[in-house]
Order: C-alpha cells, then sequence, then structure tokens
C-alpha cells in the first residue's frame, strides 16, 4: 500500500471513531477503508453510501454483486474482485458469466433482467450513456430507484476500485486470480 497504515495509537479522536464503526460494521478496518482514514469525514460518508448500497439497496443481492464485478473488472481492481467474484456466484450469478466477465467478453446470464443489468452498467462505463432502448428496458426491469440505485453502485463501486488501484491498496502478489487478465496491480506494481 502507497500510504501507511494508520496506527489505531496515532489515530485523531474522529478517526478512531470512524475506524470503530466500521469495524463493527464490517469485522475488520481493511482495504480501501485504511486510505479512506486519512480523510475520516470522506471516510465516515463513503463507508455508509457503501454499505447502503452493498446491503440495503433496492437491487437483489446479485445484481449488487454484479455491479461490483462490473467496476471491479473495468477498472482492474484485483483486491474488489478477489473479495466478490465468488459472493456473485453464490448469490445466483453464473459462473460462467463471471469467468465471461473477467476475460473481456460477453457474458450470458440465466435471467433476462441480468442481460438488461450487465448492458445497462457497461454501457455507462463504457460509452458514459446509456442506449435509449437498454434504458427503457431496464426501466421496465428496475423502475426509476432502480435504476438510480445502479448508477449509484456503479459510481461507489468505481471509486472504490480508483482508491484500491492509486493507492495499490493489497496488491495480493501471492493471490492469483481466479480467471487470466485480472492483473490491474501485477500491472501497476510490475
Amino acid at each position: 500500500m502507497r500510504l501507511p497504515v494508520i496506527n489505531p495509537d496515532d489515530m485523531t479522536p474522529r478517526q478512531r471513531e470512524v475506524a470503530e464503526r466500521i469495524a463493527g460494521r464490517r469485522g475488520a478496518v481493511r482495504g480501501p477503508f485504511r486510505v479512506w482514514l486519512n480523510s475520516p469525514e470522506l471516510c465516515d460518508r463513503v463507508e455508509s453510501l457503501g454499505a447502503f448500497l452493498r446491503f440495503e439497496s433496492s437491487l437483489p443481492l446479485r445484481l449488487r454483486e454484479l455491479s461490483l464485478l462490473i467496476a471491479a473488472r473495468h477498472f482492474d481492481a484485483q483486491y474488489s474482485w478477489n473479495a466478490h467474484w465468488e459472493k456473485a456466484v453464490a448469490e445466483g450469478i453464473p459462473a460462467e458469466a463471471v469467468r465471461a466477465i473477467a476475460e473481456k467478453r460477453e457474458p450470458a446470464f440465466a435471467y433476462a433482467e441480468d442481460q438488461v443489468f450487465y448492458r445497462f452498467c457497461t454501457e455507462l462505463l463504457e460509452d458514459h450513456f446509456v442506449s435509449a432502448e437498454t434504458f427503457a428496458e431496464a426501466k421496465e426491469h428496475f423502475g426509476a430507484q432502480g435504476l438510480v440505485d445502479a448508477v449509484g453502485s456503479l459510481g461507489n463501486f468505481s471509486m472504490l476500485a480508483m482508491c484500491l488501484n492509486a493507492f495499490e491498496v493489497d496488491l495480493q502478489a501471492d493471490r492469483e486470480p481466479p480467471f487470466p487478465d485480472i492483473r490491474g496491480y501485477a500491472r501497476a506494481a510490475g
């Protein structure tokens, strides 16, 4: 990691407060939160947003995990990918679809709504816009709230990926990515 991990004894009272809340909710302060604690107000707000999007969003859990994988792969964020690909499969995203995303191929999903969700997310990330056809189809499946939550998820998980990459958080040199070509950190660290 490019920034030193803040020793709990050296934390300001605000950093300690935020760190204790994160550890209580997530089990420990790890990954990007070790970076964000350098700005405790940002860390507090990012953690709250992330908790909402991961645990309370209107989207089904499998799509929340899928949005994280889509953003992680888009930004080659190995830490996020390694932390979530198995969760996505456990929630019902087909392993072959996860492999296709890892290999930057078009995935096939078991549910039509998952295919629409994937298309909506990838158009937004790659083209910076969503086609009228994709938008209409996605709105039919997810409604206005679901689309807003989808964009919020992509934005949050993209910010997460950028943090992980910029600060080289947990490069995981000892952990082989489960699928080929998920080596963003190997490129950055190499």
